[in-house]
């Protein structure tokens, strides 16, 4: 069986700071252990005096959060101040895309699939099954 990822560490030099910007941003409440679940994955945030304050390769890890409405969530992000790297924008199949910067320089990636985007998987799944 493969084993489901149950949480991804965001190391920091201000853990306080990063906690407070991911809740913010994304809408979800830091726990006392320092984690932030969205859906069944929990992002760690801990600070750690082996990491730099700010990352030197961003693209490095993107953390992808799947929204439902990406424009609302556009709206909230612009409303808090938020960075973009990339505005919020169509690619293939209808898929919006838009990549943030968090407060230590990482990579954050707002994706929203859209109903173009899972009709192709649903093809493609009948395709394999017949």
């Amino acid at each position: 069986m493969t084993p489901p990822i149950g949480s991804i560490l965001l190391g920091t030099t201000d853990p306080e700071r990063l906690r407070a910007w991911y809740s913010t941003a994304l809408g979800a409440v830091a726990r006392d252990d320092g984690f932030i679940m969205f859906g069944e994955v929990g992002l760690l945030i801990d600070g750690r005096d082996d990491v730099a304050a700010s990352t030197t390769e961003p693209g490095r890890v993107i953390v992808n959060f799947h929204v439902d409405d990406a424009r609302a969530l556009e709206q909230h992000l612009d409303a808090i101040g938020a960075t973009w790297l990339s505005r919020l924008a169509e690619r293939d199949y209808g898929m919006l895309f838009g990549t943030l910067i968090d407060p230590d320089g990482n990579y954050v990636q707002i994706i929203e699939l859209g109903s173009e985007y899972n009709e192709m998987l649903r093809n493609k799944e009948s395709d394999h099954v017949r």
